[in-house]
């Protein structure tokens, strides 16, 4: 394929530069094409485009007098910005039916930490990522993400301000010969306002129908033009409520049923030796495995003296110990506060050349709520319980004779309760980007006339992430020693294990972690553009340029919390980490790259019997990356219209994407996964699951989440892709105003960059036996789960798009209305196993993996009343029905599909330059389909929104 397209591109190339040698003698003057029937949003723009003004489109960098293009596009202009109220990027895009899972602010559970990505065709590596989508802005590249656990290797549109925007372009095509790497999946380019005369000012303020997730968010943006100059300046800010899970009937309570009592406050104790002590009066077995666990009696806080020491404790049982974590105060939405900062100057140094600087200032706060951390102490790691230890109440200290005491140790010892007296696990984010850029652009002579731009940029992204209420695991070893254990540790607090903590002993094991990370970018573009020679069909067009590009990045976790403990016995050889944070080791990594591209926009013919247009379009980009040596990219469109209206188009393109820094130095990083072990239960007699009990239950071990780590791979091979769409737009001449497009496309991934998810990982483990990448512990319980980053063999997507869109006058108004509609025929992925085999992972229509839905129907529709003072205007979000987990006891198996509306109702009153909205999303209040594979949220939170019904209102003005 390669070699083929790169042949196809310079065979086109030759024969048009014979064709326009032929042309240049000719005098046929450059026809005026007519306005464009590019496939556009749900509402088109209230002004058309000049006939004849100069664009550039996503996805060229060649200017041209219409927007039509050989590749599928989706504009959202102003209008769509002001009908959809939105108090970020992401609420917008993420909501297109060509977005797959993309991190938003859903959940405490997921691992977006206040950032919100865009994944296009589903492509992200990980779930929620938007690494194989290139977001730009005004052409350009934009940062990478920081402040989650480390940094991001993707742009976070939280940090692109509202305000600065004037319209977003979407290609859903592949780019990487136009804009470089990571375009595998499309493109995203963010157009900045270019002219803004005197105020403007927006505020909008919202809530929920239950009165929780407040927001508030607006702008206020100021432009002047002086003689040469012209300046703009925009402050954008946004500031958001939290949910709680306990506040929707959905997410109050994990709805996978429990086969054994789970997590308690009161504890779960395994203690061996009691039940073969007459002294303490237990039957046989009491307390010796997990089926016959104890826990503390409710109200009973003392325990007995002599043979009724264990009369505060009964054998754990459901339902009367059965605890909901989910009610515990912890977030299905987090709070979050931006603030965005935007200013632009230019001055005409001269008629043909402007120079222009831009300064970016970006900042987050936000927060994410968990339920205490499980404490999950085992004999096997080294944790014991002294028989004098002052609160051990089966010692010395309840009036138990020496000779009678029992201290607790060995593989089969087990002590598990959640310190609530700790309090709950808070992780916080502040997140400060700032972008600087100085422009050139201009025209010179030079074998003819050239127009050119030119620009630098810096850009940083830097963070802190904050950890609080962890638990400082060595203090809780030194806790549970013997006196003179605890006596020769400075600061050292006796714990209660079996009895309420005191303040004094929640403080002592409370652990606080602090993280720091960030990246940096600096950009610096040249390029040129001119017409070439005449054609019959108009100007050949060519764009040629460079760009250098340096990329860092950093990650610097709490040293404490990275580090092995030096008090925890090792186990294996290995240290174990000394608090319940994640730990990972340090990351810092950096590349830098230079690419040379050309294109060329080779209208050929133009109204001539059976071609009303026939225009081929080429590209090549050849990049050279200090990590993984030199690529070259190609790309070949056309566009064929037989007749006026009717237009054809295909392209086949290259992709190519590095690996990222994270993907290729990250250093080894702990984890909990959210996944479902096949092995629950015993695992029903698959191999993989030999000589795990019975009496194992993965919800009696952190939560149901699975222990894991992740690591870089400096060993990574750049990943590459291609591209084919073919598809039509239909806008009769009869019918003005009516436009169809529909394009079908089939993207192929060769040496995927991505790990398997737990559950493939485990599911695997479970049929083969070969579980290289899964350690279980004695009871059953994965204690360790490696996620590897690797060349996957492939992954292969298609599908199709479609958009209706009418739009017509109605007396003194214009009523717009439009249907985009997205088919998704296949998605496989191509996953080569430990044992040589490889396995096809079909995702089509199935949502049985946490936090992964790929439904085969998405559509949007909306209708809209534009009049002179009146607006109206209503939207239907649809996400087809998925497969979950097959015979599940929470939805059979299938997640339902839903159905949301909105509506909206402006007011501008006549003469007036403010204007007024009130705005209902989800107006049934329809909640997000119950779901087996995320448990305990019970929804995909990437992919639905569990606000409910949302009210608005917004207030716009002029001065």
């Amino acid at each position: 394929m390669n070699t083929k397209l790169k042949k196809s591109v310079y065979a086109v190339g030759v024969v048009v530069f014979n064709l326009a040698h032929a042309q240049e003698a000719a005098t046929v003057p450059a026809p005026a094409d007519a306005p464009a029937a590019a496939q556009k949003s749900a509402a088109p723009s209230v002004e058309p485009a000049a006939p004849t003004q100069q664009i550039v489109v996503t996805g060229s960098r060649i200017a041209r007098r219409d927007a039509q293009s050989a590749a599928p596009m989706l504009t959202l202009n102003r209008e769509d910005l002001k009908f959809a109220a939105p108090t970020s990027v992401g609420d917008i895009i993420q909501a297109m039916p060509n977005a797959g899972v993309s991190l938003n602010s859903n959940g405490t559970q997921g691992t977006a930490f206040g950032v919100s990505s865009i994944n296009l065709r589903y492509l992200g590596s990980a779930e929620g990522s938007g690494n194989r989508t290139l977001v730009l802005v005004d052409g350009r590249r934009w940062a990478s993400a920081a402040g989650g656990r480390g940094f991001r290797d993707f742009v976070d549109l939280n940090t692109i301000p509202l305000g600065m925007i004037d319209s977003i372009e979407i290609l859903k095509d592949g780019a990487s010969a136009i804009y470089g790497a990571d375009a595998i999946a499309g493109v995203v380019n963010v157009h900045t306002r270019r002219r803004v005369d005197g105020f403007e000012a927006n505020l909008r303020l919202g809530s929920t129908s239950r009165g929780d997730n407040e927001s508030a968010s607006g702008y206020l943006n100021w432009g002047k033009r002086a003689g040469k100059s012209s300046y703009l300046v925009s402050a954008s800010f946004t500031e958001t409520k939290p949910i709680l899970t306990a506040d929707r009937d959905l997410t109050r309570v994990a709805l996978t049923p429990l086969t054994a009592p789970g997590n308690s406050p009161r504890g779960l104790y395994t203690l061996p030796g009691l039940s073969n002590n007459a002294y303490f009066g237990t039957p046989a077995g009491f307390a010796q495995n997990a089926a016959n666990a104890i826990t503390r009696n409710v109200g009973a806080t003392t325990p007995g003296v002599g043979a009724a020491a264990d009369n505060s404790f009964h054998v754990a049982r459901l339902p009367d110990d059965y605890h909901n974590t989910m009610t515990q105060g912890i977030y299905a939405t987090g709070p979050s506060r931006n603030l965005g900062l935007f200013a632009r100057a230019t001055y005409d140094v001269s008629d043909d050349t402007q120079a222009s600087f831009e300064a970016v200032y970006s900042s987050r706060r936000s927060e994410q709520l968990f339920a205490p951390f499980l404490l999950d102490l085992r004999g096997a790691n080294g944790y014991s319980i002294a028989n004098n230890q002052a609160f051990n109440p089966f010692g010395t200290a309840n009036g138990v004779p020496l000779a009678n005491a029992l201290g607790f140790s060995g593989s089969s010892f087990r002590l598990q309760r959640i310190p609530e007296e700790v309090g709950n696990r808070a992780n916080g984010q502040q997140v400060d980007m700032s972008r600087v850029l100085f422009g050139l652009k201009g025209s010179f002579k030079l074998l003819g006339d050239w127009q050119y731009d030119s620009a630098l940029s810096y850009s940083r992204n830097k963070a802190s992430f904050t950890q609080d209420n962890q638990i400082n695991l060595e203090s809780v070893y030194l806790g549970m020693g013997s006196p003179a254990t605890c006596s020769t540790a400075q600061g050292c607090v006796p714990l209660d294990m079996f009895g309420p903590l005191t303040p004094a002993m929640a403080d002592y094991i409370r652990y606080n972690g602090r993280d720091t990370n960030g990246t940096a970018q600096t950009n610096f573009s040249f390029n040129v553009t001119r017409e070439l020679a005449q054609l019959q069909g108009g100007p050949l067009g060519m764009a040629a340029g460079y760009e250098y590009r340096r990329e860092s990045a950093y990650d610097r976790p709490d040293p404490f919390v990275g580090a092995e403990s030096s008090v925890l016995p090792r186990l294996n050889g290995a240290g174990q980490a000394p608090t319940s944070a994640p730990g990972r080791a340090p990351t810092s990594g950096k590349y830098d790259l230079q690419e040379a591209y050309v294109e060329l926009s080779m209208p050929l013919l133009s109204k001539t019997p059976w071609v009303h247009r026939l225009e081929i379009d080429a590209a090549t980009r050849f990049s050279d990356y200090s990590t993984v040596g030199s690529k070259t990219t190609s790309k070949l469109g056309m566009l064929y219209a037989p007749v006026e209206g009717l237009m054809l188009r295909a392209t086949v393109s290259q992709g190519f994407r590095a690996p990222s820094i994270l993907e290729l130095y990250q250093g080894r990083r702990q984890t909990d996964f959210q996944s479902i072990d096949p092995c629950n239960g015993g695992g029903a007699g698959l191999p993989g699951c030999a000589g795990v009990p019975a009496t194992y239950n993965q919800n009696q071990f952190r939560g149901g989440l699975t222990p894991g780590v992740l690591a870089g791979n400096v060993n990574l091979k750049p990943e590459s892709a291609e591209t084919y769409a073919v598809g039509f737009s239909f806008s009769p001449s009869q019918v003005k105003g009516l436009s169809l497009t529909v394009d079908k496309f089939r993207i192929k991934v060769s040496d995927a960059i991505a790990s398997q998810t737990a559950t493939q990982i485990l599911q695997f483990c479970a049929r083969t036996a070969v579980c290289d990448l899964v350690r279980r512990g004695s009871a059953g319980e994965v204690q360790e789960l490696t996620q590897a980053v690797v060349n996957l063999a492939r992954i292969e997507v298609a599908g199709i798009d479609g958009t209706l869109r009418y739009t017509f006058p109605f007396r003194s108004a214009r009523i717009d209305s439009s249907i985009d509609v997205a088919y998704l025929q296949g998605y496989k992925s191509y996953v080569p196993q430990p044992d040589g085999s490889v396995t096809v992972d079909e995702r089509t229509g199935k949502s049985d993996q946490p936090r992964s839905t790929f439904p085969r129907y998405k559509g949007q529709a909306s209708l809209r009343y534009i009049g002179p003072t009146i607006t109206a205007g209503w939207k239907g979000r649809y996400i087809g029905s998925t497969l979950d987990i097959p015979n599940n006891a929470v939805n059979g198996g299938k997640v339902k599909a839903t159905l949301y509306h909105d509506l909206q109702l402006g007011y501008n009153p006549a003469g007036s330059a403010t204007s007024f909205a009130f705005g209902i999303d989800n107006v049934l209040d329809r909640q997000p389909p119950a779901s087996a594979a995320n448990n305990p949220i019970n929804f995909d939170i990437y992919t639905y929104d569990v606000r409910g019904r949302y009210l608005y209102a917004r207030v716009t003005t002029k001065f």
